[in-house]
């Protein structure tokens, strides 16, 4: 017997204080604006966005927490610089002669142009803790789709917090992609007869902060008592939309569409993730670096970035909404099976996704599978 899933929208709750401020310093940061970041210490450092550092930026940085800015970049982005061994975490670059705009930009963005290196003989290098104010303020730059690169300033013990400068905790943003997914939502859906799949319909899933939506294409009347074919596909506009041949993730999708719609029902989730998670700006610069001769984890790498900052407790939250305790997950991928048995949903077996490569994917795809572990 079949049981059509509950898809009906439920009702609106108010957002929690902390995803609020996440959410709206993540729009200071974006328009280049200063923020203050709260670490575990209550010790609060002013931040601004390392892709925002220009002469007057830093100059006002410097004159609202009355102290010399740091640069705070990735421990992997430290490392392809070569400036220390790579490592988890952030670090504190300290310069003596003190940071400029250019280094900003050298430092923290491999795809700049016309900025000549700057002399990291004076740099002093510190590790963060991950609790502390200047290593969260990489982290939100992270969900700001940044580099992962923040400028920050210390102000004197004792000061006073500046009136007018939104202040956000380090440990909210830490549990920002947790509890942004607890909230979600189903706040609309409709029939949409796709190409392969005529009997399936979108609904659209957003957190209580009002931040990016996720959707799900419902195919058919999957039965949640049942493991339902499912697929998880972090969107591409490259490929899912353009139609790029340099990834396979057009391929994956409609292939996935279709698949789905010759079973006669199952779910497609289409996770606001772009990039590995990194965005869409960011992924442009990965792909700039390939151009260069990085493969497509190092080019990540380069940019301060892990391999793979996709997370899938998005994907579990909207499969509970949907009624799917137990899922034949579409994948090559190893890590999405590891991803949702660590979430609660139940695996009952990987269904493999091969699509033959073209001469522009080729070592996309062989990146994948030797350092990557898909399975094809």
């Amino acid at each position: 017997m079949t049981t059509p899933l509950d898809t009906t929208p439920g009702p609106t709750q108010p957002a929690p204080a902390p995803l609020i401020a996440v959410d709206r310093a993540v729009a200071e940061l974006r328009r280049g604006a200063v923020i203050a970041v709260r670490g575990a210490d209550r010790r609060v450092v002013y931040v601004l966005a390392a892709e925002a550092a220009t002469p007057d930026s830093l100059a006002n940085l410097t004159t609202l927490a009355g102290a010399k800015p740091f640069l705070v970049l990735t421990g992997r982005r430290v490392g392809v610089l070569d400036l220390a061994p790579a490592q988890p975490g952030a670090m504190r670059l300290d310069m003596a002669s003190g940071l400029t705009a250019e280094a900003c930009a050298w430092l923290a963005d491999p795809v700049v142009r016309d900025v000549a290196r700057p002399d990291t003989s004076t740099l002093t290098l510190t590790p963060l803790a991950d609790d502390c104010a200047a290593a969260a303020s990489v982290a939100l730059a992270k969900l700001a789709r940044l580099l992962p690169a923040t400028v920050a300033a210390v102000p004197p013990a004792g000061a006073l917090l500046l009136q007018g400068v939104l202040v956000v905790e380090a440990a909210d943003i830490a549990a920002y992609p947790l509890n942004a997914a607890r909230s979600l939502r189903l706040v609309s859906q409709a029939r949409v007869p796709l190409l392969g799949a005529e009997n399936a319909r979108i609904a659209s899933f957003r957190p209580a902060d009002g931040g990016i939506e996720h959707l799900a294409i419902i195919i058919g009347d999957p039965d949640g008592e049942q493991p339902v074919l499912t697929r998880l596909h972090s969107e591409c506009f490259t490929g899912d939309l353009l139609g790029s041949l340099r990834c396979d993730c057009g391929d994956q999708l409609r292939g996935a569409i279709a698949e789905i719609g010759q079973a006669g029902a199952g779910i497609l989730l289409y996770l606001s993730q772009e990039g590995r998670g990194i965005g869409l700006v960011n992924k442009l610069r990965a792909y700039e670096l390939q151009d260069g001769g990085f493969d497509t984890l190092d080019a990540n790498l380069q940019l301060g970035f892990d391999d793979d900052e996709r997370i899938y407790h998005p994907a579990a939250r909207m499969l509970a909404l949907l009624g799917v305790k137990s899922v034949r997950l579409l994948t090559n991928n190893p890590r999405k099976v590891d991803a949702l048995a660590a979430h609660g949903v139940v695996v009952a077996e990987r269904v493999p996704h091969i699509f033959p490569s073209n001469g522009h994917n080729q070592n996309y795809l062989h990146t994948k599978a030797t350092r990557s572990g898909h399975m094809f």
